[in-house]
């Protein structure tokens, strides 16, 4: 019964509107509640939740992200992929792709990348005579990038999620194969949906203005290497590498490109406080949530289910990419990751997989689930900059989506596309 009254709770709150963080909240206090516990647990988890050391890397990565977006080097970033694949057919989806690749590396938000790409790509593209549903579409799906590679924010959650026992560093390196393969399935998608709706290329500006945009945006490809090195190398820790990035945006901006003006510099800081609030709020909820599934013994009647069914683990890990692109419907990424973590861990470990192979799989799964509604929030992000509606971006978005799920066929089951790259640092 206690189960019923928790999911039960979620379920009616979520469909009728509440936001996800009280939706986790409210369910885990009625359950707390039925069950004769003091609520206090439910605070006691909430806190424990937001006070782990290692979510000090998400506020200041959101932070760096925003000064990087007022600063210019989200600019600098698109005109450099814009010189290299602007001359494909569809050039500016391409362009589009490429430059959301480069600014996930340094944001790790798929939803900043949908924001600060789509809000100068999205224009261009509609002004050079491409529909605003194929502008959308190409950057929604190319901002899932972002969660793949370095520094992606819940990658991090997802290493907290699954107890301390998946480096950081490790994910890390685990996502940049499947994110470049990503890029290069949308990038293939976007180039067949051109050439079929009669979409122009943009002219070639030479090898010299190549390098002259390489050079302009060379200090933002360098804060991804500063980043991924840094962490990878063990000379400083997610949480450290984060605050390093923001000095380092802060300089580059405010000294180099000399574009962030001190009304920016407050703007930013107010929006990565607004940002990290509503997070931080979902993740304690969730904790809360996470942690009651763990009381009432879910994980363990998961690995028992799973393997009355079959004890093979290509069938096991359909039917968990099944549950999990169904549960990003509906749920948020982090709540997802955070709730899921500790039910599917277990199962997958249970089964010989090993976990930041999962983790891949896992962030891959919740990144196609920020493009389905009704919780689609890079979606919603990318309708609400192109000016269109969700049902007219959902009517040609199945390519895309397409090529976004083929892409995590070949990730979970090809494991060397995950683990090769952290093997070569073991």
């Amino acid at each position: 019964m206690a189960l019923a009254i928790l999911f039960g709770t979620f379920a009616l709150l979520l469909m009728i509107g509440t936001p996800v963080a009280f939706c986790l909240g409210i369910a885990s206090l009625a359950t707390v509640l039925y069950m004769g516990l003091p609520p206090v647990v439910v605070f006691q988890q909430l806190n424990a939740g937001m006070n782990a050391f290692a979510m000090m890397a998400i506020p200041f990565f959101i932070f760096a992200g925003d000064l990087m977006i007022r600063g210019g080097i989200a600019d600098r970033l698109i005109r450099f992929a814009a010189s290299m694949v602007g001359h494909l057919r569809g050039g500016l989806g391409q362009v589009n792709i490429v430059a959301s690749t480069f600014f996930g590396g340094v944001s790790g938000s798929a939803i900043a990348d949908a924001s600060a790409v789509g809000g100068i790509m999205i224009p261009q593209m509609e002004k050079r005579g491409y529909a605003k549903d194929y502008a959308v579409n190409v950057t929604v799906n190319a901002a899932i990038i972002a969660l793949l590679v370095p520094p992606s924010h819940n990658m991090i959650i997802y290493a907290i999620a699954a107890g301390g026992i998946v480096s950081v560093a490790d994910l890390f390196t685990a996502g940049i194969i499947p994110g470049l393969l990503l890029a290069a399935a949308l990038m293939v998608t976007a180039y067949v949906v051109a050439v079929r709706r009669g979409y122009p290329s943009e002219p070639f500006p030479g090898v010299a203005m190549v390098f002259a945009y390489l050079l302009s945006a060379m200090p933002g490809i360098l804060l991804i290497g500063l980043i991924f090195g840094g962490v990878r190398s063990g000379i400083f820790t997610a949480a450290e590498s984060s605050v390093i990035a923001v000095f380092y945006a802060a300089a580059v901006t405010a000294f180099v490109y000399r574009e962030l003006t001190w009304t920016d510099f407050v703007h930013a800081t107010l929006g990565a406080v607004r940002t990290t609030a509503m997070v931080l709020l979902v993740i304690g909820t969730a904790t809360s949530f996470g942690w009651l599934m763990a009381f009432l013994q879910v994980p363990q009647a998961a690995i028992a289910f799973m393997q009355s069914i079959s004890d093979n683990p290509i069938v096991v890990l359909l039917l968990i990419n099944i549950a999990l692109l169904l549960l990003g419907t509906f749920m948020d990424m982090a709540p997802m990751i955070i709730i899921c973590t500790p039910i599917f861990l277990p199962v997958v470990k249970a089964f010989g997989i090993d976990p930041v192979h999962f983790g891949i799989v896992m962030i891959l799964n919740a990144g196609i689930g920020l493009n389905t509604p009704p919780v689609g929030s890079v979606l919603f992000v990318g309708c609400a900059v192109g000016k269109i509606t969700i049902g007219e971006a959902m009517k040609t978005i199945w390519p895309f989506l397409g090529a976004s799920v083929a892409v995590l066929l070949l990730v979970t089951y090809v494991p060397a596309l995950s683990m090769w790259l952290p093997s070569l640092f073991r």
